[in-house]
């Protein structure tokens, strides 16, 4: 499978990443809990994406790893970059007045989770669910 792509510029892009992460999650063979799991987890992240660095893209694909099977979304914005990611990973820690569970959340509902960000630069977000 090639990438499968979705520019997140507008709110109503949120809702297409959504759908695309839900369609391949169901492709990968996930179970109805890990679709949910995967699709709140994009919705989380391209939310992130339209409320902080007003645009960036969120990319999907398969991945193999030895037996296993699994979906990574990487996200990458040229937002204004997280100035503390160890607090940004803090349950409640919030800029924005919400309830500060989102990238804490993503991480648990993934299997591996990686980011990085820079001050100005932006941000990189990647994640991987396996099929179980």
């Amino acid at each position: 499978m090639n990438k499968s792509c979705v520019n997140i510029r507008q709110e109503i892009d949120i809702v297409a990443a959504r759908q695309l992460g839900r369609d391949l999650a169901k492709e990968v063979g996930f179970s109805a809990v890990d679709q949910a799991r995967f699709t709140t987890a994009v919705s989380e992240i391209a939310r992130n994406i339209y409320l902080y660095a007003n645009e960036g893209k969120i990319c999907f694909d398969i991945t193999q790893n030895m037996n296993h099977t699994g979906l990574r979304l990487t996200a990458t914005d040229s937002g204004p970059g997280i100035k503390d990611i160890s607090k940004a990973m803090e349950d409640g820690y919030t800029t924005s007045g919400g309830l500060g569970a989102g990238l804490p959340g993503v991480k648990r509902l993934m299997d591996e989770f990686d980011i990085s960000s820079e001050e100005n630069v932006g941000t990189k977000i990647m994640v991987i669910k396996w099929k179980r």
